[in-house]
């Protein structure tokens, strides 16, 4: 290596890989996003940025490798590199560098600050035609897709957040590779679900929300955008029809009976104890 460089060369010296590969992979975090080096059978050194999702991946790719090592790369666990100078030729040390950081530098920098499950609190800049909620965090753009945005139906990203609003989320992912940050706003949200569990059994009263050609929706949660239960055609309290819609209407005020909350699906399923009109 030393026959390719010419005076005044920058170098930037690694740590010392491991001697075994074994130590490295044994060396791999349970979960976070790290930096793996190897050095393969020909003696060429590579690298790659991984989270627990590829590390079993890597792990295969380096098997034959001479050597490996495993780097942090957050600001404050991640081992110095060294810069390394070449003199000129009379021994003197006459080069000299300072460049400034460029915004990829910045962003780097800035996600290697970050956490899964931090608290951080941003400006919502824009939202994107299809949905994506993108928020200003310290200087860096994160995302908020659609599913994060609330536990609670809505018809669109605007019923959630404004533009210029200021909100705090948690981190989901730090994508180092693509410089990718998304955000949950809903993770610092109540979960309605568990709290709709306890009620099963109970008879509530509230506003048809949407019909489908199997059934109906009926809001089961005394608030604008609470939580709306099924009724499956089936449920009906009185003679089957074949058709939803020629039961009911969006807007008619029923009383239903809880019967079931699937937490994991988020769904709930109601039986009508009133038709429209009724009492």
């Amino acid at each position: 290596m030393r026959a390719q460089l010419a005076p005044r060369a920058q170098l930037a010296v690694r740590p010392d890989l491991l001697t075994g590969v074994d130590e490295a992979v044994a060396a791999l975090p349970d979960e976070g996003t790290v930096q793996i080096l190897w050095e393969d059978a020909n003696g060429r050194i590579a690298g790659t940025i991984a989270d627990e999702t590829q590390f079993e991946a890597v792990t295969r790719r380096i098997t034959d490798a001479r050597a490996a090592a495993v780097v942090p790369i957050t600001g404050d666990e991640r081992l110095p590199l060294l810069t390394a100078v070449l003199p000129d030729s009379d021994g003197m040390l006459r080069a000299r560098w300072r460049t400034e950081p460029t915004p990829s530098d910045r962003d780097w920098a800035f996600l290697k600050t970050l956490r899964r499950g931090q608290l951080v609190t941003g400006t919502v800049k824009w939202i994107a035609d299809f949905g994506v909620t993108f928020v200003d965090i310290g200087g860096f753009t994160a995302m908020i897709n659609i599913p994060e945005l609330s536990w609670r139906p809505f018809d669109h990203p605007t019923d959630i957040v404004s533009v210029g609003q200021e909100i705090t989320a948690e981190v989901l992912d730090i994508d180092m590779s693509r410089e990718r940050v998304p955000l949950s706003l809903k993770a610092v949200q109540e979960d309605p679900w568990p709290q709709l569990t306890q009620r099963i059994g109970q008879v509530v009263t509230g506003p048809v929300t949407k019909v489908v050609p199997f059934g109906f929706f009926v809001r089961v949660e005394d608030r604008e955008d609470g939580v709306a239960a099924l009724v499956h055609i089936e449920g009906l309290a009185d003679t089957p029809v074949e058709r939803a819609e020629d039961a009911v209407r969006v807007g008619d005020i029923l009383t239903v009976k809880i019967l079931d909350v699937d937490v994991t699906r988020r769904t709930a399923l109601a039986c009508t104890q009133s038709r429209p009109g009724d009492g």
